[in-house]
């Protein structure tokens, strides 16, 4: 029946007959428990219309086919895994399990009785083979480009984020167990583990992408899990501007600025494309300077030769062995880096960025969550209060001001689009106040009947603080890109 990748006879595997019996005893187990829902169904059609009861009965028929489908696939499942050499599957080329586990899910399913058209018979192939190599009914999602997030709200609720709006999609897990064997797949791939004792996690996938799982008793109605995808495909600037999120002068102004090493903030809220922008901006860097960056899941994509990376770590379950942002900061600083980009900075690392930023390593990059400016410079001055530091307010403004000179505004709006809503930069300190000034903003005029933003982006008639510092290396940018833009939205 199995080819190589049958379990040797010494392998503990359940004998043929018992299997079969157990396979078989599927079938019939069902019948039972649809009694009930068509005794109800009859009794609703003596309330209601035939007209109106037709429908929930074809989506009754719809939902007891996909539940089927659902028992074979489980018993599928146990029955591969029940025969099929896992180790010797590591050296199998995909094209062979896929033909060993069609074959497998072949005879049994003659085995049973169950015949299957040509369509599900080839979805239940491909769903056998995503749950012993992949992550079993995400992999549909995390395969489909057009899916930017993965929000899983217990077994029976998958969302997914496309193109900046959320919808509910079809895929389910069996149960609760079926869900927690997927996220201990993943976590444990990467070395770590999530229990009753340690409920929450932060992992990547293979292919970088973010994940994050909470599970009961925490997660009260089952499981919750968020997946950001990451981009296969590298947006540059070209991309962005093409996209609408900024125009050709702000990036020809965004160049000037990384290239002549100013100290930039990207600031925004959640799923604003705050470490799209980071990226972007990086392709800016010349190739010739050594980048370290520190992140607590491995996010950025620079495309430069000399780039060190580092990732923070949680502590094991004796609470020993945390490496924090901070601590890799710390290192960071003794491995001669020309610039430091931290993928976020949340907590007591903001001292040592800042220290960073104004001991010679300019051109360094971070990102911040805030709505506005304003918002990121009172975010930078919590977190050196939460750090414990006891500084002065006016000396803790201070060095905010000399070491931060760029504040770039990323936003997601309320239509799901994504724009860069301001570039600011900070001058100095007038008093007791950091100073700025708004270079560039995105001008919102109104909504279509179809709720998309009416809008344009302008410069403030601003002139940079930093141009004569742009034009002494080289970056002498036209006076024409300050000058305000006014369009008509007739």
């Amino acid at each position: 029946m199995f080819s190589k990748y049958k379990k040797p006879a010494s392998a503990p595997a359940k004998p043929a007959p018992a299997k079969v019996a157990n396979i078989a005893d599927a079938k019939p187990a069902a019948a039972p428990a649809a009694a009930p829902q068509i005794q109800t169904a009859a009794q609703q059609s003596l309330r209601r219309p035939v007209a109106v009861a037709a429908q929930p009965n074809a989506m009754d028929k719809e939902r007891k086919r996909k539940e089927r489908m659902g028992e074979i696939k489980l018993e599928m499942h146990r029955a591969l895994l029940d025969n099929l050499n896992l180790a010797a599957l590591e050296h199998a080329t995909e094209k062979e399990l896929r033909a060993e586990i069609s074959s497998i899910a072949g005879e049994l399913l003659e085995e049973k009785g169950i015949v299957l058209n040509r369509d599900d018979r080839q979805t239940l192939n491909k769903e056998l083979y995503d749950e012993v190599t992949g992550l079993g009914p995400l992999e549909t999602l995390l395969q489909d480009d057009t899916v930017n997030d993965i929000l899983v709200n217990g077994p029976h609720q998958v969302f997914v984020e496309r193109s900046g709006k959320l919808e509910l999609s079809d895929v389910t897990f069996k149960d609760e167990r079926h869900l927690l064997r997927i996220i201990d797949k993943i976590v444990s791939a990467v070395g770590r583990r999530v229990d009753e004792s340690n409920p929450y996690v932060d992992a990547r996938l293979a292919d970088g992408s973010r994940f994050n799982a909470m599970v009961p008793p925490v997660a009260v109605d089952g499981s919750l899990v968020s997946i950001r995808k990451f981009k296969k495909d590298k947006l540059g600037i070209d991309d962005l501007v093409n996209f609408g999120a900024f125009t050709e002068e702000m990036a020809a102004y965004l160049q000037a600025a990384v290239a002549t090493r100013l100290n930039i903030i990207v600031s925004g809220g959640t799923g604003s494309g705050k470490t799209t922008t980071l990226n972007a901006l990086s392709s800016f860097i010349d190739n010739s300077e050594r980048i370290l960056t520190i992140e607590d899941t491995a996010e950025l994509q620079l495309q430069q030769v000399h780039v060190g990376r580092m990732e923070s770590r949680p502590p094991n379950v004796e609470g020993k062995g945390e490496v924090s942002p901070r601590d890799c900061l710390k290192n960071a600083l003794r491995m001669r880096p020309d610039r430091i980009i931290v993928g976020e900075t949340r907590g007591e690392e903001v001292i040592d960025m800042l220290q960073a930023m104004n001991t010679g390593h300019d051109g360094s990059m971070t990102t911040i969550h805030a709505n506005n400016p304003r918002d990121a410079i009172s975010r930078l001055e919590n977190m050196i209060a939460m750090a414990g530091v006891d500084m002065p307010l006016k000396a803790m403004r201070s060095q905010i001001s000399s070491a931060v000179n760029l504040l770039v505004q990323a936003s997601r709006l309320q239509d799901g689009s994504r724009r860069m809503t301001s570039i600011t930069e900070i001058t100095g300190m007038e008093g007791d106040v950091i100073s700025m000034q708004e270079i560039f903003k995105y001008q919102r005029v109104g909504l279509t009947p179809d709720n998309k933003i009416i809008g344009h982006f302008t410069a403030t008639g601003v002139r940079s603080n930093f141009s004569e510092r742009f034009r002494m290396w080289g970056y002498d940018l036209p006076a024409s890109i300050y000058e305000p833009t006014v369009m008509d939205h007739r």
